[in-house]
C-alpha cells in the first residue's frame, strides 16, 4: 500500500520552515486556531497539482516550496504513471516537490524529473484523497451528488453512460446540421435560384473548350481578307511570275539560272556541288510556297455574312465570361461546380427527410439508453443510501435515514423530451436524471436535501459517512480530511473518531481537527505551533507521546494544559480510544 511518510514545507503562509512526519495509520494534526494546520491540507495540494497561489507565498520570500515522498509497490497504476513521465524511485519511494514563486510561476519534480503539473493532478487520482470543507460544500449541490452517485455505482452506470454519451452527441451533430439546413433555407433556394439561371445561359450558348481563342483568330482573318489576299497575291507573282507579263522576274526563274549555272561544273568540286544541292532545295521549297499561295488566295474571299455570325457568336461567348470567368475554360469549369452545389442545395429536402428521421431515431435511442441509465442510478441509488446509513449509525446518528430522490423534469413538449416512464422529460449530456441526497434525521421526519435537513454537526457526519462509502467502493491509499468533524462534538465526536480509526486500518488516514475526542483515537498526533513572532518553524511541528500528548488534549478540552480534571479527561480519552482500537 502507497503510504505519505513526510512534507517539507518552506515559506508556505506562516509556515517558515517544517517537516510534517505522517503514519501509516492515522495521523491527527491539532494546533491553536491559526497555527496554520491548514497548511498540512493546502501542501498536499500542491504536490497533487493543485492551483497555484502566489498569494500562499510568505512575506519576504522568494517562493514557497512543498516536497512529499511516497512510498508505493510495484505495479501501483501511480508507479508505471511516474514512471512513463521519466521518473525514477528513490528506494521505494516517489519524491514530489512542487515550487511557487511569489510572482506566481510554479514548477513540478517528479522523482527527479522536472514534469508538467498535470501529471501530479494525475498522479492524485490513484494516491490520496482529499476531503475539507470545500468538498462538503460542493457535495451539497445536485450535480455534484449525482456525479458522487455514478462514481459509487461504477460500470452499473458507466457502461450505459458511455452509450447514451454517444448516442447524445450524435444527436447534437444531426439537430445542429438540421438546424442550419431549415433556419438557412431561403438563403439556399436564392442561392439555388442563381444557380440555375446561370447553368441555364451556359447551356443555352453551349461553349466548346478553346472556342473563343478559335472565333477570335477566325474574325481577325475574315476582317482582313482582301488584304490578306492581295498580299498572298503578290508573293505569288513574286515566286513563280506572272504570265501575262513574260518580261517580269520572280524567284523560280532567277534560283533556277543559279541552279543551271553550276551544274556543268558540280563535279569538279564537292564543296560546289553541295551548293548547287542547296539551290535545288531552294527551288523545291518556292515552289511549295508559291502553290499555297496560290492556293490560299483563291479560297480567301471577303464573306461579311460569316465575319458576322463569327462577331455574334464572340458576343455570346463575352457575355459568359464577363459572369462567370476570364475566359471559355474557366466559365466551363465554373458550370461544372456550380452543378455540383446545385445537386446538393436541390438534395437538401432529401437530407432534411434524412435527418429527421436520423434525429427521431436518435431520440427512441436516448429514450430507452436514459431509462437504463436511471434504472441503473436508481439500483445504485438504494444500495448507496443504505451503505451511508449503515455508517451513520455507527457515527451516533442511529436513527437516520439516508435516500435519494431520483426525477426528472417534464419537457415543455415532446419534440424537446425523450421518453422516460412514459413522459417527455428534460434530458442532457448525462441523461435525464436529478438527483439529490435526502435525510430524514429521525424518525417520523421527511426527507429533506441534506442541505437543509440536517444540523452543521449531522451535515459533517453525513459527508464523513458518505466519504466512507466511497472508501470501500473506490479506495484510494491516503485520505486527508480536514476538519470534516465541524460542529460536532460529545458522543458524536467520540463516534467521529472511532470510525476514521478504523478507515485507518485499511488505509492511511491523515485528520486535521481540534476535536479531542478524534484526535485520540490516531496513532500519531502532531502538534502545529507558531513561534514568537508568529511563524512555523522547523521545531513547530511535532509529533506529541506520552505527557506532551496529554497536555495537548488537555488543552484542546479545557483551554488549560494543566488543568488536573482536563488532564484526567484526557487519559481517560486517550485509555478508552486504545481499548476501542
Amino acid at each position: 500500500m502507497s503510504v505519505l511518510e513526510e512534507m517539507r514545507i518552506r515559506s508556505l503562509g506562516v509556515i517558515d520552515d517544517a517537516v510534517v512526519e505522517l503514519s501509516p495509520g492515522f495521523t491527527a494534526v491539532t494546533g491553536e486556531t491559526g497555527a496554520g494546520k491548514t497548511m498540512v491540507v493546502t501542501s498536499l495540494g500542491l504536490l497533487l497539482g493543485g492551483r497555484a497561489d502566489p498569494a500562499l507565498v510568505r512575506v519576504g520570500a522568494k517562493a514557497a516550496v512543498v516536497e512529499g515522498r511516497i512510498t508505493v509497490s510495484e505495479g501501483d497504476a501511480a508507479v508505471a504513471r511516474a514512471e512513463e513521465a521519466g521518473a525514477e524511485l528513490d528506494d521505494g519511494a516517489l519524491l514530489i516537490s512542487r515550487t511557487v514563486s511569489a510572482e506566481g510561476r510554479s514548477r513540478a519534480h517528479l522523482g527527479g524529473r522536472s514534469v508538467p503539473v498535470g501529471v501530479l493532478t494525475e498522479l492524485a487520482d490513484e494516491l490520496v484523497a482529499v476531503h475539507g470543507q470545500t468538498d462538503q460544500q460542493g457535495l451539497l449541490k445536485p450535480a455534484r451528488q449525482r456525479q458522487a452517485l455514478d462514481r459509487y455505482a461504477g460500470d452499473g452506470v458507466e457502461v450505459p453512460h458511455a452509450k447514451y454519451a454517444a448516442a447524445y452527441r450524435r444527436l447534437r451533430a444531426v439537430a445542429a446540421e438540421l438546424e442550419e439546413l431549415t433556419t438557412r433555407a431561403r438563403e439556399r433556394a436564392q442561392e439555388a435560384d442563381l444557380l440555375r439561371f446561370g447553368l441555364g445561359e451556359v447551356a443555352a450558348v453551349e461553349p466548346l473548350p478553346g472556342e473563343d481563342a478559335e472565333l477570335a483568330a477566325e474574325a481577325e482573318r475574315l476582317g482582313h481578307a482582301e488584304a490578306l489576299a492581295s498580299a498572298a497575291s503578290l508573293a505569288h507573282t513574286a515566286l513563280a511570275g506572272n504570265p501575262e507579263d513574260p518580261e517580269s522576274v520572280d524567284a523560280t526563274t532567277v534560283v533556277a539560272a543559279a541552279g543551271q549555272a553550276l551544274d556543268g561544273v558540280r563535279a569538279h568540286d564537292p564543296a560546289l556541288a553541295a551548293l548547287a544541292d542547296r539551290i535545288g532545295e531552294i527551288s523545291i521549297l518556292i515552289a511549295d510556297v508559291s502553290g499555297e499561295l496560290a492556293g490560299y488566295a483563291d479560297q480567301l474571299e471577303a464573306d461579311p455574312l460569316r465575319l458576322a455570325a463569327v462577331e455574334e457568336r464572340r458576343a455570346a461567348l463575352t457575355t459568359l465570361t464577363r459572369k462567370y470567368g476570364e475566359d471559355i475554360a474557366a466559365v466551363l469549369a465554373w458550370a461544372q461546380e456550380g452543378a455540383g452545389r446545385l445537386t446538393e442545395l436541390e438534395g437538401d429536402d432529401e437530407r432534411i427527410g434524412e435527418l429527421t428521421a436520423e434525429r427521431d431515431a436518435l431520440r427512441a435511442e436516448l429514450s430507452v439508453l436514459g431509462q437504463a441509465l436511471t434504472d441503473a442510478r436508481t439500483e445504485a441509488a438504494a444500495r448507496f443510501a443504505e451503505a451511508v446509513t449503515e455508517e451513520l449509525a455507527s457515527l451516533a446518528m442511529p436513527h437516520a435515514l439516508v435516500s435519494f430522490a431520483i426525477r426528472q423534469t417534464e419537457a415543455a413538449d415532446e419534440a424537446s423530451g425523450i421518453d422516460i416512464g412514459g413522459r417527455s422529460v428534460v434530458y442532457g449530456p448525462s441523461g435525464a436524471d436529478e438527483v439529490e441526497l435526502l435525510l430524514a434525521p429521525h424518525p417520523g421526519a421527511q426527507p429533506r436535501p441534506i442541505a437543509k435537513g440536517a444540523s452543521g454537526g449531522e451535515l459533517s457526519r453525513v459527508m464523513l459517512a458518505v466519504e466512507v462509502v466511497f472508501a470501500g467502493s473506490d479506495p484510494v491509499p491516503t485520505y486527508l480530511f480536514d476538519e470534516v468533524d465541524a460542529g460536532v462534538g460529545g458522543k458524536a465526536a467520540v463516534e467521529v473518531g472511532r470510525r476514521l480509526a478504523k478507515l485507518a486500518r485499511s488505509a492511511q488516514v491523515v485528520v486535521v481537527t481540534h476535536l479531542p475526542q478524534v484526535a485520540a483515537f490516531a496513532d500519531r498526533q502532531l502538534l502545529v505551533e507558531k513561534t514568537v513572532d508568529g511563524s512555523v518553524t522547523r521545531s513547530g511541528v511535532t509529533v506529541l507521546e506520552g505527557e506532551d500528548r496529554v497536555r495537548e488534549l488537555s488543552r484542546m478540552l479545557a483551554g488549560q494544559e494543566d488543568s488536573e480534571t482536563a488532564r484526567a479527561h484526557a487519559e481517560e480519552l486517550l485509555a478508552s480510544a486504545r481499548k476501542d482500537g
